[in-house]
């Protein structure tokens, strides 16, 4: 499964202090992961992802976020750099799911 969306970059409010990065996926597309990769999940529910955002490509992993009620895609530091994003900033992820 390929998802390919834009979203804002935002700071998980309870790690403010360690500036962690996040964009939210669609609640759609989060939905449909929900459901290819029911069953037992990895620590903290997640799901293994490869990601591109302008010209850079990375493997990570998607959280689900209960309080947003959709997957939360972490956004490292080096990334935020190369391609001059900063919080508040709208990025364009090509997402894909490494993992069932």
């Amino acid at each position: 499964m390929v998802v390919v969306f834009d979203g804002e970059l935002w700071v998980w409010d309870a790690r403010r202090g360690e500036t962690w990065t996040f964009v939210s996926l669609p609640a759609e597309q989060s939905e449909e992961i929900r459901e290819l990769t029911a069953g037992p999940r990895r620590g903290f529910g997640s799901v293994r992802v490869r990601v591109t955002i302008g010209g850079s490509t990375w493997r990570t992993s998607i959280f689900p976020d209960s309080t947003r009620g959709c997957y939360v895609l972490p956004i490292k530091r080096a990334v935020r750099n190369a391609e001059a994003l900063d919080v508040g900033d709208v990025a364009t992820v090509t997402l894909e799911l490494v993992d069932r």
